[in-house]
């Protein structure tokens, strides 16, 4: 797997988790956005949001409050989320008018969720069960190179 070979040895979390998204971004087919949010305290420093980490494409929200929108809820409910049409999830933050089809897996650490990897895609239906099913692959290697507290 390539991105177990970036990985390797590079104790850097931002450093792999960008190669990640690159990773991602190069090799999978119809999809116009690949990355990460991460959870932070936010401004006000009295609870925790997610906040835009690396990732490939174009811009995109800064800030997703927990249970906001498909990465917000895939947080608040801890479960991966698989969006056939973005349009008709009900709360979906239209970071990018482009996207129209959604793959979102929280990383949990010690019960806990630290970030999610999120991916779009211009196409309606883009994601399947197969497609989900390597994404949580993927998000179970993340969860072994993430630095433990």
């Amino acid at each position: 797997m390539q991105v177990r070979a970036l990985c390797d040895g590079e104790p850097s979390l931002i450093a792999n988790l960008a190669n990640i998204s690159a990773v991602l971004f190069d090799r999978l087919a119809d999809i116009n956005w690949a990355g990460f949010y991460l959870m932070q305290n936010n401004v006000q420093g009295n609870e925790q949001e997610l906040v835009l980490g690396p990732f490939q494409g174009k811009a995109a929200c800064v800030r997703i409050p927990v249970g906001r929108g498909v990465c917000g809820t895939a947080v608040s409910d801890k479960t991966s989320q698989l969006i056939e049409d973005v349009h008709s999830f009900d709360g979906h933050i239209a970071c990018d008018a482009a996207s129209n089809s959604e793959v979102v897996v929280p990383i949990i650490i010690n019960d806990v969720v630290v970030a999610v990897l999120d991916i779009d895609s211009p196409s309606v239906g883009r994601f399947d069960q197969d497609d989900l099913n390597g994404v949580e692959t993927m998000v179970s290697f993340i969860e072994t190179i993430w630095p433990k507290k």
